[in-house]
């Protein structure tokens, strides 16, 4: 809700502001900067990136407005112990009914190594080159965003100088030359907003999301490996916890205690 919210009080903010400074928003009304804007735009991002990763546009924006639910650290790390603990008692073999009902394939692919007994390098490795990709893969989309808040401006100000040189056959119009040079400055406002206030912020929040989805997936190979090496339940806990914040910290201690009181209630 914050990519939506954001948008709408660029918008209010924008709008209020040219109304107090005496512009008028019919002003904005101006389908041939709109044009030059976003038509430059998508034409130059069609120029400097292929179509393989130009069709995911789509899913890029969905992520944006639609961040992807991710369980919590503070649950992976309830989830690993529990493991750890089956593991303890009923050996690795025990986790193989366990890896039918994980979701994720990257938690699932790690388990099944684990059971299928390869080595602590190697599965390291192999989890390792997994983020690796998918840190690749998500900059390459964040990237499509920041190229396209860096074309923008540049547009807004050709879609001026179009502006002013049509404004010139105006000379001996007072009245039209006014209007023709505000709306060729409409074009470098539509340029200059949709650059700062939407793709380089979008961008900027692909990258936070991708970043947040790369600190679980470490967590998860810690945890991994720290089964696959068998460590009990109380020594995984202690060495995952450091991956969460002094709040996050509290609250799961906390939860943790309620959950030890009602058992033994």
């Amino acid at each position: 809700m914050s990519s939506i919210l954001g948008i709408i009080v660029a918008l209010l903010a924008i709008g209020i502001g040219m109304v107090m400074k005496g512009a008028s928003l019919t002003a904005l009304v101006n389908p041939a900067a709109f044009l030059i804007i976003f038509g430059g735009t998508a034409a130059s991002i069609m120029i400097a990136f292929p179509f393989s990763e130009l069709k995911k546009f789509p899913v890029l924006l969905k992520i944006v407005f639609f961040e992807p639910k991710l369980p919590s650290k503070a649950e992976q790390i309830s989830s690993f112990i529990e493991c750890a603990g089956i593991a303890k008692r009923e050996g690795i073999l025990a986790l193989e009914e366990m890896t039918n009902n994980i979701k994720d394939p990257f938690l699932k692919k790690g388990y099944e190594m684990i059971i299928d007994g390869y080595e602590y390098d190697f599965i390291e490795e192999v989890l390792m080159d997994e983020v690796d990709a998918i840190d690749k893969r998500h900059k390459t989309g964040a990237l499509i965003f920041t190229q396209a808040g860096t074309y923008a401006p540049t547009l807004g100000v050709l879609g001026a100088v179009i502006g002013l040189v049509a404004s010139l056959g105006n000379l001996n119009d007072v009245d039209k030359l006014g209007h023709s040079i505000s709306a060729a400055f409409i074009a470098t406002l539509l340029g200059i907003f949709s650059g700062y206030v939407l793709w380089h912020p979008i961008a900027n929040k692909l990258k936070r999301i991708s970043k947040k989805e790369q600190e679980l997936k470490l967590l998860m190979i810690e945890g991994l490996l720290a089964i696959s090496q068998g460590l009990s339940p109380s020594a995984i806990e202690k060495k995952l916890t450091a991956h969460l914040s002094p709040k996050e910290r509290i609250k799961y201690e906390k939860k943790n205690e309620e959950k030890t009181y009602g058992k033994t209630a």
